[in-house]
């Protein structure tokens, strides 16, 4: 969720010659709260968060009327709630999330075949071969935003730049709801008054350390001798940053982009210090990423726990496979030896987290001639396909089920879901 209240919004209204502005950045505006509200539209309008009205809970999106009271993501949501006591509290429904990005990001690829998604809600398109059957980069983007608002009921904001970097400051300036077009001609006169927490790779250690220095703005930057740059931040990064703050920016849209890791992770409403609850709980984290796997046809080699204390502190470890997996089972069981193998004991645990990393193609993995997981991947794909027809949570391993003072009723939709021996 971007931190952007709409208070400085900017956009494109006057004739403006486009014609370099090929890149275009699009960012769908609040997506999750946006989504919600389509359900509820009596919440629209008004402030409304994404999260769980629990303690632990963290805001997970939230509407333009609830940042301007300062909300935030990864805020507690009782944090919000102080900041925001009128705020309408939207329990999250990410099977909805990605079926709203799958249509988005299909109209994109409809609009031109070179479209790089950055994450569920927003992608890069280079528009420049569209152009002779669309019209200008202008006019696509306008098609896009319409497009988007008539086949989902969602609002997109659209930065169009010769640059993908000035592209994505666009985007975000046009918030909510916008299009901001920067020519070639006019990147440099944009970019010099913003500061230099604007550039790409500038966390707040680093414009500590540029402030430090007297570069507070981005033409402050750009001004300043290289040599001088590099010897504060490194000999890579200050090139980087002052080809960013005078405009230039090579990269193009990249169309092929494979998901890095694939992961879940869990706040409990209270510290955890029982393994078996842990357990349960990674068995559960474990299976989620294994699915996600295989309805991607994915495998990974690296299994990532991460672990978050009371005091916040947090630890990840991980493990390397000799072969790699998609199995729910084998994930859980590497996860498990990584945690018993830190030596915790019953320290108390707020978060806990299971991730694949090291992914690759599941065509392309090789598999030994003797299986271990042979048996629990045909389960897995059996559960995969109740899943598709039933709907996930009907049907799962047996080492989930609660004791039976801290069982659940059933699934979400009232039904009681079935369990399979393990």
């Amino acid at each position: 969720m971007g931190r952007t209240d709409g208070s400085d919004r900017r956009v494109t209204t006057a004739p403006i010659d486009d014609s370099t502005a090929t890149i275009l950045h699009v960012d769908m505006d609040a997506f999750f709260a946006s989504v919600e509200l389509l359900d509820r539209p009596d919440a629209r309008g008004k402030p409304a968060i994404v999260g769980h009205p629990g303690p632990r809970s963290v805001v997970t999106s939230a509407t333009y009327e609830a940042r301007k009271f300062g909300v935030r993501s990864a805020m507690p949501v009782s944090q919000a709630l102080r900041l925001c006591p009128q705020a309408i509290i939207l329990p999250p429904h990410m099977h909805k999330y990605r079926e709203y990005s799958q249509k988005v990001m299909a109209i994109f690829s409809e609009v031109t075949p070179l479209v790089e998604p950055l994450s569920i809600d927003e992608a890069f398109l280079d528009v420049s071969g569209a152009r002779r059957l669309l019209g200008s980069p202008r006019r696509i983007a306008e098609l896009i935003r319409a497009r988007v608002f008539e086949e989902t009921g969602l609002t997109c904001s659209v930065g169009a730049a010769s640059t993908k970097f000035v592209a994505k400051l666009a985007s975000g300036r046009a918030k909510p709801d916008g299009l901001l077009v920067i020519p070639e001609s006019e990147t440099i006169a944009y970019l010099r008054p913003l500061p230099v927490g604007a550039l790409w790779g500038v966390g707040a250690s680093t414009q500590e350390s540029l402030q430090r220095m007297g570069l507070r703005t981005v033409a402050d930057l750009a001004d300043a001798p290289l040599h001088v740059l590099q010897k504060t931040v490194g000999e890579a990064a200050g090139r980087k940053l002052h080809d960013l703050a005078n405009g230039r920016d090579a990269r193009g849209v990249t169309v092929e982009s494979r998901e890095k890791s694939v992961g879940h992770e869990m706040t409990f409403e209270q510290d955890v210090s029982d393994p078996d609850h842990l357990r349960r709980e990674m068995l559960r984290l474990s299976n989620q990423v294994g699915a996600r796997l295989r309805s991607s046809d994915l495998v990974g080699r690296t299994v990532a726990l991460k672990i978050r204390f009371s005091d916040f502190r947090t630890i990840a470890r991980s493990r390397t496979l000799a072969e790699p997996t998609n199995v729910g089972r084998r994930i859980f069981e590497e996860a498990w030896q990584v945690y018993e193998g830190l030596g915790l004991g019953g320290t108390p645990i707020r978060l806990i987290g299971v991730r694949m990393e090291q992914l690759a193609d599941g065509g392309d993995s090789r598999l030994a001639l003797w299986d271990p997981d042979e048996e629990w991947r045909e389960t897995e794909r059996t559960l995969d396909a109740v899943s598709a027809r039933f709907g996930r949570g009907m049907i799962g391993p047996a080492s989930l089920v609660k004791p039976q003072n801290d069982a659940d009723t059933g699934a979400e939709d009232g039904r009681n879901p079935r369990w399979i021996s393990d």
